[in-house]
């Protein structure tokens, strides 16, 4: 049975196909293959799996065609506390604006 594995890093898509045993689950597939040895970056309680786009657990059974996905977590732009005040002074503003027409 013929599945792949997918992991995308800034610069760089891994694709790797693999043809496995039928009944082959999604943590073994990546054992067997190599690919953790190859990626130590990847730590399974951490990164979560994906089979077309669809969360799994690493207990999932493939099934032929299957693509794995290793998604990696992402860091949060850290909002400023500039982009917050501004925010804050826009809301304030619709506010007294409301309250205006609201007088009106």
């Amino acid at each position: 049975m013929n599945v792949s594995i997918v992991y995308a890093l800034p610069m760089r898509q891994y694709v790797e196909t693999f043809d496995v045993p039928e009944g082959t689950t999604v943590e073994e597939l990546l054992r067997i293959s190599g690919f953790l040895d190859k990626h130590p970056e990847i730590d399974l309680n951490v990164n979560k799996l994906g089979i077309y786009a669809k969360l799994v657990k690493p207990s999932q059974v493939l099934e032929e065609g299957d693509r794995v996905e290793i998604y990696r977590p992402l860091p949060r732009k850290p909002r400023s506390a500039h982009a917050v005040d501004e925010k804050k002074a826009r809301i304030r503003a619709r506010k007294q604006a409301r309250s205006r027409q609201a007088e009106d």
